[in-house]
This record gives C-alpha cells, structure tokens and sequence, in this order.
C-alpha cells in the first residue's frame, strides 16, 4: 500500500513546498488535483509541470491525478459544468477539462486519473443523464487508452452515481473496459450506509485503482481528521491487509487544509496505528 494525500487538502501551500512537506512526514504518494493553485490546466506552463514531475522522482512520490476543483470550469457554479449536463458544449467542456488531465498525468506518470458523474441538473432526465454519462466515459477511454493512464470512477454521494454498486453496474454497461477501474472513498461508505469496508470492497477490489479515506459521521458528508468521527480505522487496515490491496490509500482532508500539518501528521499516526501493512 501507498501512504497518500490529496492536495486538496494543501491549497494554502505551493505545490512544490506541499510535495517536500508529504515526503518529509513519510507519505509515498500525493494525490494532486489541478485546480486554480495547482497546476491549472489551462494555465500552467510546460515547464511547470516539467518541474513538478521531476520533484516527484527526485523525491520518491508516486502520483495520482484527482479531478474534483470546485470553481475552475465555472466561478458560481460548483462542480460544473458535468458531463451530465443538457447542453453539448456544457458536457463538452468537462470532458475537455478531463482530457487535460489525462495529458497532465502522462507528463507527471500518474497511476490513474480519478473522476465522478457530477449531480444530476433538474432539466435531465434520469435516463438522458445515464447515457450522457456512459457517452462521456466512452469518449474519455479513447484518450486514456492513448495517454496511458487509467481511469478511476468514483462513486460521490449526492451525485447520479453514488455507491459502489452503482459504480459496478456502470463499468459492466461499458462493457468491463480493463482501462476503466474504482476509486473507492471508504468514508462515503459511512454516509450511503451502503455496508461496512469488508462487506463492500472484496466484490470490486480487482478493479480498484485508488482508495481515499477519511473521518465521516455516519450519514453526514463532511470530510474529517482522523479521531473525529465513526470511521473504525483498525477495521480498514485489517480489511486491506486481507484483500492484499497495493495501490495508494490517500487522504482527502479537503476541509483542513488551513492545519495542513497538523492534519497529515494525525493521518500518518493512524496509518502508523492502524492501516500500514507492517501492522499484521
């Protein structure tokens, strides 16, 4: 397994300092999302990113890329425009967004490029968001294929995919493309109420390309440090060892990014506690 962060959860740290922070606390692997302060895909310079990859050999960090920035496609609109969205050129703009960080992520050597459906606008249709979605992840494999970065759908409440389950059926409607795996949150587990870490990732864990983790309530999407709500962290290290799962753990505390410290060091004592392989 590979200890991870995302950089969500780092916005108040320049990129480059963000990386030497996770390498110098023990992480193996970042998990960066480009957003208005991390190499903005529209804005970023080759040689930016030239450096950045470079950093990430030179200091030992695996990378992943994420694709959750809130405001970068719209300044009022969170998460949008979605690839379920009415208009062609709205969904288009997405995938156009997605496409950019799949060429980010050849450039860095990212093990996959993560990504979720979006919320379902009023105006579509249940059925007319499903194939806006499918036509969507059809168009993006082509350019996974060609970059050589898998992709990693992940399952988001409150959005038209939103369990592991559903997540399943709509990789076997795409017809189980090998490029197309899971990134599976284990907090979201806690608020869908879907079932507990164990009884959830065995059935998918061959097509899981990223894990993130997190304190949550149950029933409430809120992203916590560890020690602050229901997550039983010891359950989880147990339930990765016994899968044998390799690929990178990263936690997404996107909401403490104002203690960045203070919040990876919590994160790595409970890896240390509870999930690090080394605790058989």
């Amino acid at each position: 397994m590979q200890l991870g962060y995302i950089s969500n959860g780092l916005t108040h740290h320049r990129l480059d300092e963000a990386l030497r922070l996770l390498a110098d606390e023990g992480y193996d692997c970042v998990a960066i999302s480009p957003d208005v302060g991390h190499l903005d895909p529209y804005r970023s310079s080759m040689a930016e990113r030239a450096s950045i990859a470079r950093l990430l050999e030179q200091l030992g960090l695996s990378c992943v890329i994420e694709s959750g920035a809130r405001y970068l496609l719209d300044p009022r609109r969170k998460h949008r425009p979605n690839l379920l969205e009415a208009e062609a050129e709205q969904r288009a703009a997405r995938l156009d967004f997605l496409r950019r960080c799949l060429e980010l992520g050849e450039e860095l050597g990212a093990q996959a490029l993560s990504f979720w459906a979006g919320q379902r606008p009023a105006s579509v249709a249940v059925a007319s968001a499903e194939a806006h979605l499918r036509e969507g992840i059809e168009a993006l494999l082509v350019e996974s294929e060609r970059r050589s970065v898998p992709l990693a759908f992940e399952p988001e409440p409150g959005m038209l995919i939103e369990t592991v389950a559903q997540a399943r059926q709509l990789v076997q409607q795409l017809g189980d493309p090998p490029q197309l795996g899971l990134t599976i949150d284990l907090g979201h587990l806690y608020v869908t109420g879907e079932g507990s870490p164990s009884e959830v990732l065995p059935a998918v864990i061959e097509r899981v390309r990223q894990i993130h983790i997190e304190d949550m309530r149950r029933g409430v999407h809120v992203h916590l440090d560890p020690g602050e709500g229901d997550v039983d962290f010891a359950e989880i290290g147990h339930c990765l060892r016994e899968l044998n799962y390799q690929g990178p753990l990263c936690w997404e505390l996107s909401r403490s990014a104002h203690s960045a410290l203070t919040s990876l060091r919590k994160a790595k004592l409970c890896w240390d506690q509870h999930l690090s392989p080394a605790n058989l």
